[in-house]
C-alpha cells in the first residue's frame, strides 16, 4: 500500500473532499460508490486526518479493498477498489 505517487492506481472517478470534516467526507463516500460499479476504482482526496481511521473501516467493513493510502503536506490520498 506504500506507492510513489508516479505508481498510483488508475481510477475512474474522483471524489475531492478538500475543506470537509468527519463525518462529511464518509458520507460523500457512500453516495459516491452507490453510483459506481464492483471493480471501479474510487480516488479520494481529502484533508480531514480522520480519514486515515476512517476510510480504512470504511473499506473493511463495506468489502472493498484499499489499493493506496499517502499523506503529504496535509492533504491525504486514497485509492478505493469497489467490491
Amino acid at each position: 500500500m506504500n506507492q510513489t505517487a508516479d505508481s498510483q492506481p488508475p481510477y475512474q472517478v474522483e471524489l475531492d473532499t478538500t475543506g470537509l470534516y468527519c463525518p462529511e467526507p464518509i458520507m460523500l463516500m457512500h453516495n459516491k460508490v452507490r453510483d459506481m460499479s464492483s471493480g471501479e476504482i474510487l480516488k479520494v482526496v481529502a484533508t480531514d486526518p480522520a480519514t486515515t481511521r476512517d476510510v480504512p473501516k470504511f473499506c473493511s467493513f463495506l468489502g472493498h479493498e484499499l489499493l493506496f493510502q499517502q499523506e503529504s503536506d496535509g492533504q491525504y490520498l486514497y485509492f478505493i477498489r469497489l467490491g
